[in-house]
């Protein structure tokens, strides 16, 4: 009888286990999952935010891409009032006008070279060689305005001439 009683015992123990076995691992199942479906929308916020800077860097270079060509007309269109303005002026003021940048660029160009001349001159009275005063005086900085100038009235006369410019 006993062993009915234990038989019986231990049976019922054991079916109560194996009820309760698949609740324990449907509750396991639902914690992973849990967990999964965070993960899940942690990745999704990461690339909601993503798009949202890509977005706004889009944005951003539109309104400077805008912004260039709004400054590009604005300048098109004053040296397009400034050329109305001379041809309506007459002969004589178009020709004034037209010598503006030249003149400036002599200025310039015979004043930069004045100076260079005044430092080279300084330079050998301190009993230097010309060849270390010119390897002093003459820097990248010279070389590109000289580039500069040339690229200007050279370059863009000839691309002109061929309708390239």
């Amino acid at each position: 009888m006993i062993e009915l009683l234990g038989g019986g015992f231990i049976g019922s123990l054991l079916g109560g286990l194996f009820r309760l076995a698949p609740e324990v691992l449907k509750w396991l199942d639902k914690k992973d999952e849990r967990k999964h479906e965070l993960s899940m929308f942690d990745k999704q916020c990461e690339l909601e935010k993503t798009r949202g800077d890509i977005k706004l860097q889009e944005i951003g270079a539109q309104r400077d891409m805008a912004i260039d060509v709004g400054m590009v007309e604005a300048f098109k269109s004053a040296i397009d009032q400034q050329t109305e303005m001379a041809k309506a002026a007459g002969g004589k003021i178009a020709a004034l006008s037209a010598s503006v940048r030249p003149v400036m660029t002599y200025y310039v160009l015979a004043l930069y070279g004045i100076v260079k001349l005044a430092v080279f001159a300084l330079a050998v009275s301190n009993d230097e060689t010309a060849a270390h005063i010119v390897g002093r005086i003459w820097t990248p900085d010279d070389m590109t305005l000289l580039c500069g100038v040339v690229n200007y009235w050279i370059l863009d006369r000839s691309l002109a001439k061929r309708g390239l410019a």
